[in-house]
């Protein structure tokens, strides 16, 4: 019958040879769940935005009052939206977490699936700033404007650009049309490319604890790795419904209660948690121009991880100065985020300013460290 099947249904083949019968490292811990709770935010972004959508206006007059409106009086609005809200941040958080789970175990070793998890990174990431201009209260507001103006900075046609991305001479209805209509399309591309992700991955086999690993020691994904994926999701999906039942506006700013108003700057402009650790970096260099470079080269720098790692043996990727290394790494963009939300004044600045050159230290000393081992070995 399953033979027969397969003939009726090529796709259920390809599902089942790619997905449910795939051979999985016997040794994976509970770290690898990422990648299917990173499915679940998705899931759950793309629902809840979807209805969102279904009841949002672009004006820079009245964005503000329908979006509280649809919360007060229109049935669970504000449940769609701090789920989307806070939806994003459960997303960040895991996508970081998946991040770093890569790079301690050296998954960015495969190298095309390493380049489409950072391409969907750098999407998430803008899918997620312009997101957070939608409401058009008074951080996301000035903060548009603040990130917008950073495209002035590209030499002959970096005014025009900004022109474009505005619409007009600042941030308006056009601004806001454009960011909505790119915040709706970008998470359809990011599902594509999560297809695309899973498919080159599955091509390999996933990595795992000990780095080597022969066929012999590999287990069928379904079951056992399916009931520790729906254990972690049924985790996440309980903490995630107290922290909206409970505490949902923990993770954001006073600011976001405040209609736009152009003509007052809020006195620290910051941006959500997840993107203070590139904020800090961009204040901490005194040029303009020199900080937009550091900014994108901040993340951009995790497409030369496969191309850097000098051990020429794959069993010594997990060499042991790497492990204080990459805490050490930890340490700095958890150090990083909080300077993102000091004011721009000693000691905060000069410490913002030790703090970056530390981050960009990493990528030259890793692979430094990692081809010393090999030698040594």
């Amino acid at each position: 019958m399953k033979i027969q099947y397969y003939k009726l249904n090529p796709l259920f083949k390809a599902f089942d040879s790619t997905l449910v019968s795939l051979p999985a490292p016997s040794n994976i811990s509970y770290i690898w769940n990422l990648g299917s709770l990173l499915s679940l935010c998705l899931t759950i972004q793309l629902i809840s935005g979807i209805l969102l959508a279904s009841v949002y206006s672009v004006s820079m007059e009245s964005s503000f009052n329908l979006t509280t409106y649809m919360m007060e009086i229109s049935n669970n609005g504000w449940l769609i939206r701090y789920i989307h809200a806070n939806g994003a941040s459960l997303f960040f958080m895991c996508l970081y977490l998946h991040i770093g789970r890569g790079i301690y175990y050296s998954s960015f070793l495969y190298t095309h699936v390493w380049n489409v998890g950072v391409m969907i990174l750098l999407l998430t990431m803008a899918t997620a700033f312009m997101g957070y201009v939608l409401p058009i209260n008074q951080m996301s507001f000035w903060g548009a404007a603040v990130i917008t103006n950073l495209f002035s900075e590209i030499p002959y046609i970096g005014p025009d650009i900004v022109k474009i991305i505005w619409g007009g001479v600042s941030v308006h209805d056009p601004t806001i049309m454009r960011f909505f209509t790119f915040h709706f399309l970008l998470p359809f591309a990011i599902l594509a490319l999560v297809v695309i992700h899973i498919t080159l991955l599955h091509m390999p086999g996933s990595n795992n604890p000990l780095g080597l690993m022969s066929n012999s020691e590999k287990i069928s994904f379904n079951k056992y790795f399916s009931a520790k994926d729906i254990a972690g999701v049924a985790l996440i999906l309980l903490l995630f419904s107290l922290l909206i039942i409970y505490s949902p506006l923990t993770l954001g700013d006073d600011e976001n209660f405040t209609p736009a108003n152009a003509g007052v700057t809020p006195h620290h402009i910051q941006p959500e948690w997840y993107f203070l650790f590139a904020y800090a970096i961009l204040r901490s260099i005194p040029n303009k121009l020199g900080g937009v470079i550091a900014l994108l080269t901040s993340v951009m720098l995790l497409y030369v991880l496969p191309y850097t790692s000098l051990a020429k043996s794959k069993s010594l990727m997990f060499y042991p100065p790497n492990k204080i290394l990459f805490w050490t790494f930890c340490s700095i963009l958890i150090l990083l985020s909080w300077i993102g939300m000091c004011p721009v004044e000693e000691p905060y600045y000069s410490i913002g300013q030790v703090l970056t050159v530390m981050y960009f230290s990493y990528y030259l000393i890793n692979p430094m460290m990692s081809k010393m081992w090999d030698s040594l070995q």
